[in-house]
């Protein structure tokens, strides 16, 4: 099936909200995340980006015409790799109607045997674009190579190889832009619109907002650890 790429144009230079919560939250519910999911489209967002794939399904019956990086995390016990780990992971994120699938694109090794070059062929093979997260430049050149269709800054900071960085990684990005062909875009870190504007000056093709928008379970946690300090 031929890849259509044409959704990257309505994603180029916006806002892309990333509507997830903790599985132990409240907020973990398909109803209450597609609807935190409009609330951010109502306010000019044009992309979203979602974990499981009820919750992709769910704000993709709501929020037909919105462009959607969708993934799945999901722990196996052979690997680090937690964003879209395997083959049938991307494939349940397809059903459930994604645009664009988000995996780990990291140069760690994947949970049974299957490797990155695999999992990007499986889902171009239906029709999907795919968003290497990626933590290095290496990763990154790496993921291009392969045929990803565009990289984010996600995993810096929250690798082995990175953790001793803090997010968000605006070297990462300018590197990625100077040493790339594919669009580049910024997510991890990003707390505030000055944050954000700094990352589009740099050139990010476009921004992934998460926490700061629709993380309250954490945000009220960092308001709480003051009082309790």
């Amino acid at each position: 099936m031929k890849v259509n790429r044409t959704i990257l144009r309505q994603i180029k230079s916006q806002l892309i909200v990333s509507c997830q919560a903790p599985k132990s939250s409240p907020l973990h519910d398909k109803y209450i995340v597609s609807k935190i999911a409009e609330a951010c489209i109502l306010q000019g967002a044009k992309g979203l980006r979602l974990d499981t794939p009820e919750h992709v399904f769910a704000c993709r019956e709501l929020l037909p015409e919105i462009p959607i990086i969708g993934l799945w995390k999901r722990e196996y016990p052979d690997s680090d790799v937690y964003i879209t780990p395997c083959i049938e992971d991307a494939l349940a994120i397809i059903e459930a109607g994604a645009d664009i699938v988000a995996i780990d694109a990291t140069l760690r090794e994947r949970p049974k045997g299957e490797t990155v070059a695999q999992l990007i062929d499986e889902i171009h093979r239906l029709g999907k674009l795919v968003m290497a997260d990626i933590d290095s430049l290496e990763s990154a050149m790496a993921a291009e190579a392969l045929g990803a269709d565009l990289v984010g800054t996600t995993l810096f900071g929250y690798t082995n190889q990175s953790k001793q960085f803090s997010p968000p990684g605006y070297e990462l990005l300018a590197q990625c832009l100077e040493r790339l062909d594919i669009p580049v875009i910024c997510e991890g870190g990003i707390a505030t619109p000055t944050m954000l504007n700094k990352a589009r000056e740099i050139g990010a093709y476009s921004v992934v907002v998460g926490t700061a928008i629709t993380g309250i379970d954490l945000n009220a946690k960092a308001f709480q650890a003051i009082i309790d300090s």
